[in-house]
């Protein structure tokens, strides 16, 4: 049961969760604090990065390792730790609230993690590795970081499986979402052993790139389908607490959820059928991810985008910002759908896909951010700046990905800097410009959501 938005006094059935009390609320403002600080320090990393690949701008940045090793901790950050930090807002909204230790060991040992990463390329960790999902830095120091940091997230993800609420026996709008949560810890279960079975594994004469490649390429593209799970389980979320007037079936919703982890469950097989080193256990996972990412996106898109066009209107900044990010969230990912079908080569538009993709997952838990906030005891986001943010955010990184999608039509290469980029024709250069353009516009958008979110966190004066 929840409040309506537009009738505070009126109760209504949603897709809805409990607000999280006593020692979960703590535990939460913890991972959010964590999620947080992730885009802070990746954010400074951001700026330097994109500047480097801008014409006109990228030759005052000519240091290509430096680039690089910006990369692996933008990346390490922006991703992975400020993904799997929501996550651990999700699941211990979600918790019944037992084995309090094991939540504050995970959230330490991630906050530990997250410390000894950002800081291990100012200790001497360098010679970057920019293979996908988890880039690396050679240096003990920077593994030490990324080892404490999976091993909080595993101990997440078990006190999740372990001790989360019960979906009930009638499927309501809340046990939907329970449901979805359930799956998306099961998926993350499954990529935590994926990323370990790879680790014992993989032959031994295989070194350098190819090696973390692998390592990570199998528990890399599982993670994926957890975070696909929770932004939807956001987008309903949303749908529900900005008042849009949507008609699922809660046992419908529930059904999307399985159908969205049934080709992360496929992993299993990929990992029997296939040695972890062969050319079929690539191309398999690839495949899982490239047809089965958005099966379940899809149908409930076309579920909820009706209701933007029936439901009312109304001025609560807050809400105008949950329907915005929702809204932009739900374009983006199908913006990245869809390029990902343009793939071909090795080429920026690679990048274009995904970060449509991941993008749109984080507009959701921005969105859901907003919402939680005056849930887990601060202020409620009012103001301009809240009901701008949203928008200013996802058609920045519209533009971003447009940018990337249209040079890599040109063969623009990927993880490239400077000269390297091969800038010697006017589409080339236009379509690094729009990128450039939209990733400083997404930048300042990401910026307003940090002022917003502090700004409503910060203690009020008294007196």
């Amino acid at each position: 049961m929840q409040t309506d938005p537009l009738t505070p006094n009126k109760i209504i059935d949603g897709f809805n969760l409990d607000t999280p009390e006593d020692n979960s609320r703590r535990l939460t403002i913890g991972w959010l604090s964590l999620a947080l600080g992730s885009l802070v320090v990746g954010g400074l990393f951001t700026i330097l990065i994109v500047m480097s690949r801008t014409p006109g701008v990228q030759d005052i940045f000519p240091w290509t390792d430096f680039f690089h090793t910006a990369l692996v901790v933008h990346v390490d950050l922006t991703v992975l730790v400020w993904f799997l930090s929501c996550a651990g807002i999700f699941w211990t909204i979600n918790s019944n609230g037992r084995c309090p230790s094991c939540g504050w060991a995970a959230l330490c040992l991630a906050v530990a993690g997250t410390a000894i990463i950002s800081l291990s390329p100012f200790l001497g960790a360098a010679a970057p590795f920019m293979n996908n999902y988890v880039p690396v830095l050679r240096d003990p120091i920077f593994f030490v970081g990324l080892g404490v940091f999976g091993l909080g997230f595993t101990l997440l993800v078990i006190r999740g499986i372990l001790f989360s609420k019960p979906i009930g026996k009638m499927v309501s709008g809340s046990g939907a979402l329970r449901f979805g949560l359930l799956t998306a810890l099961i998926i993350a279960f499954i990529a935590v052993v994926a990323t370990a079975t790879s680790y014992l594994s993989i032959p031994d004469e295989i070194e350098g790139q190819h090696y973390y490649e692998l390592l990570f390429w199998g528990g890399g593209h599982t993670i994926q389908f957890t975070h696909v799970q929770l932004m939807l389980a956001g987008w309903l979320w949303l749908a529900t607490m900005s008042g849009l007037s949507i008609r699922l079936n809660p046992r419908i919703a529930a059904l999307l959820f399985a159908l969205g982890a049934v080709p992360a469950l496929m992993t299993i097989f990929v990992y029997f059928a296939f040695d972890v080193a062969s050319v079929e256990h690539m191309i398999w996972l690839t495949w899982l991810m490239q047809y089965g990412g958005g099966i379940a996106a899809l149908p409930l898109a076309m579920a909820l985008l009706p209701a933007f066009f029936t439901s009312h209107s109304f001025n609560d900044d807050q809400l105008r910002a949950q329907r915005s990010a929702l809204l932009l969230s739900i374009v983006l990912f199908g913006a990245g759908g869809i390029i990902g079908f343009m793939i071909s080569g090795s080429n920026v538009t690679i990048p274009a896909h995904y970060h449509g993709s991941i993008v749109a997952v984080t507009l959701a838990f921005m969105g859901v951010i907003y919402h939680l906030l005056p849930r887990i005891g601060f202020r409620k986001p009012t103001g301009k700046m809240v009901r701008l943010q949203p928008t200013i955010y996802g058609l920045g990184q519209l533009l971003h990905v447009i940018g990337l999608a249209w040079s890599g039509g040109y063969g623009v290469q990927r993880k490239t800097a400077g000269s390297a980029q091969g800038l010697e024709s006017v589409e080339k250069i236009f379509g690094m410009g729009l990128m450039g353009l939209g990733g400083l516009i997404a930048i300042i958008g990401g910026i307003l959501f940090l002022i917003v979110v502090f700004r409503a966190m910060w203690p009020e004066k008294r007196g």
